[in-house]
């Protein structure tokens, strides 16, 4: 007997739970499980006004850039409307199936704006680094680089000291921490 999908009035209420739909090994559950920016509201509180209506949570818009990152979306656009459509991505920035994904615009004020003036992206990248390091993934001890050629106006006369570099191994401990 041939079936038929059935017409009529649509539920009154659904019970969906987004966890229920992204697979178990779906990378962003692995990078969830590690990543922790509860200290990133804290780091971030002088560049926020005390009095004015609530802004997106930094802590959205980082998750939001991990995915762009890791997939290789650029444009700002694109990536608003990708996490407004993929349920992976919803639940890896901890959005429900009716929150809102900010505004593309709003997202690149604060990005080029607030995030890069507070040099939030300098101090994730370096605790993340001390994470791994205190994971025992990497030592700290030295560095790659590749051989891309890549025209710049560096001088030997403006170049940091030996001695004025960053001891990685005698940094404070990360300030995110796992899960």
């Amino acid at each position: 007997m041939m079936g038929c999908q059935s017409g009529g009035q649509e539920k009154l209420f659904y019970s969906f739970n987004l966890e229920d739909h992204v697979p178990n090994n779906h990378l962003f559950r692995g990078i969830d499980s590690y990543l922790d920016l509860s200290d990133l509201r804290k780091y971030l509180s002088d560049f926020y006004s005390h009095t004015d209506r609530p802004s997106i949570d930094p802590e959205l818009m980082i998750r939001m850039l991990i995915i762009g990152y890791s997939f290789g979306i650029r444009s700002e656009r694109r990536l608003c409307e990708e996490i407004h459509l993929n349920l992976a991505y919803r639940c890896f920035c901890r959005l429900g199936l009716e929150d809102k994904v900010p505004d593309h615009s709003t997202f690149s004020k604060n990005r080029h704006g607030r995030f890069r003036e507070s040099e939030t992206f300098r101090h994730l990248f370096e605790t993340v680094l001390k994470q791994c390091m205190s994971e025992g993934l990497v030592s700290g001890e030295g560095f790659a680089i590749d051989a891309s050629v890549i025209k710049s106006d560096a001088s030997k006369d403006h170049s940091l000291p030996g001695n004025e570099l960053i001891n990685w191994k005698d940094e404070v401990k990360p300030s995110f921490h796992r899960k």
